[in-house]
């Protein structure tokens, strides 16, 4: 039995014969968008040699990651937790050290409590605004565009009614090494 193979380089249309992009699922943007977080995250943290957990059920805190260490103070594991968030409202590569991001007033007041047992951060994915521009594939790496950020909100005000724009650090871009320094902070009895 022979399985058909996908045409290389796209679907072929049926009335033009003309190449088109690859035939995407109906799932919302939004949720789309949610899902390239996750595996973000996921691979931020298998490469930082971090364990992950969800929460459940989510009382608005996405993720919680721990890091074992015989170096850490003030236990072998710490952990942190993390709310994630994407928009394709922001280019890539923000211009300046800061750029917007608009949180409700109850999720920033979670965020920005203090003081706190486990410290939170968010992470705040920039993402082209078309799918087919998300991610490319070769031999050698998996390029997913564009960019996680990530900051401390602990202590941030609400000044909005029922919104307020936090600014999040350009300089502070979340991959392997980061989650290693926030952790080896955290882990000596410090903040993210």
């Amino acid at each position: 039995m022979a399985l058909a193979q996908p045409e290389p380089g796209g679907v072929l249309d049926a009335d033009t014969g003309a190449r088109t992009g690859p035939l995407r699922g109906t799932l919302a943007t939004t949720a789309c968008m949610e899902t390239l977080q996750v595996g973000y995250l996921h691979a931020v943290a298998a490469a930082a040699g971090c364990s992950l957990s969800q929460p459940f059920p989510d009382s608005g805190i996405d993720w919680h990651v721990s890091h074992g260490a015989p170096e850490h103070l003030v236990d072998d594991e710490v952990t942190i937790k993390v709310q994630l968030k994407a928009t394709y409202q922001v280019p890539p590569r923000p211009a300046g050290p800061t750029f917007g991001f608009t949180l409700d007033n109850e999720h920033l007041v979670k965020l920005a409590r203090t003081p706190v047992a486990v410290h939170k951060i968010l992470v705040v994915m920039l993402v082209p605004r078309e799918r087919e521009q998300w991610l490319s594939a070769g031999h050698e790496r998996l390029d997913l565009r564009h960019c996680c950020y990530w900051t401390n909100l602990a202590g941030h005000p609400v000044t909005g009614r029922r919104r307020t724009t936090v600014r999040i650090p350009t300089a502070r871009i979340f991959d392997d090494r980061a989650l290693c320094e926030i952790m080896t902070r955290v882990g000596s009895g410090g903040t993210p």
